[in-house]
């Protein structure tokens, strides 16, 4: 049992990665994924224009952008995302993670980032497969970790394992952990998520999800996480 950032999981070190036995994706889990994907493309369409208008109006184009992404087992996807940083961003040689009040963040890329509406494309990445709506954030190839340490995110104890499910648009470490915890600490909330993974636990997962962006609080980790302890949802204490 250890606590991060005031969220008490169980789980064993990540480096003892043969201890992980991989649960068998459920069937009903690309069921779910097709058919709410498809409906929330359709329902979303409106809320599209806004955002593109938003973004075009303070900085200008392109509105959308496609990343290179690790999926499963490894294979190289590109995800679609609405822009939340500068243009100037694009040109990064090597990503690194952002951070709190990170300066390349636009005051839109705040709203959106702070509702996760910068993700609302990735709608038609689960759609066609190369996702999933619950699963450990899809990884840039070439990403870093920022902190006190600077590693590859492929040389992080408990990559292997985490490539072996498809990404998700939400998941435990999306949900739980801060946008600038170091990624080795992410890493354990994802195998958790894997051990535990089924459809059930999805469910929750994603209701969570919706209510955190129902209110505006998944920049914002005290008001999260103090929203969460309120909800009772059983992951927290």
């Amino acid at each position: 049992m250890e606590v991060l950032n005031g969220v008490i999981v169980k789980f064993t070190d990540v480096h003892q990665e043969s201890l992980v036995v991989l649960p068998k994706e459920p069937i009903a889990k690309r069921i779910f994924d097709i058919a709410l994907s498809g409906i929330g493309l359709v329902l979303s369409s409106w809320l599209w224009v806004l955002i593109w208008l938003g973004i075009w109006f303070e900085d200008g184009s392109p509105c959308c952008i496609k990343q290179l992404r690790i999926g499963k087992n490894g294979r190289i996807f590109k995800v679609i995302k609405f822009r939340s940083m500068r243009k100037s961003s694009l040109n990064e040689k090597i990503h690194i993670q952002a951070c709190d009040n990170d300066s390349r963040i636009t005051f839109m890329g705040k709203i959106l980032r702070s509702t996760a509406l910068d993700e609302l494309p990735q709608l038609v990445n689960i759609f066609i497969g190369d996702m999933s709506f619950v699963g450990p954030r899809a990884l840039l190839p070439a990403e870093k970790e920022q902190n006190d340490c600077y590693l590859y995110v492929h040389e992080i104890p408990g990559y292997e394992k985490r490539i072996q499910v498809k990404p998700g648009l939400t998941g435990i470490a999306q949900i739980f952990a801060p946008r600038d915890l170091p990624r080795r600490h992410k890493f354990k909330y994802d195998l958790l998520y894997i051990r535990k993974m089924s459809f059930l636990l999805d469910l929750k997962l994603i209701v969570i999800s919706f209510l955190i962006t129902f209110k505006g609080t998944w920049g914002r980790k005290k008001d999260k996480l103090r929203f969460l302890k309120s909800a009772k949802w059983g992951l927290t204490k």
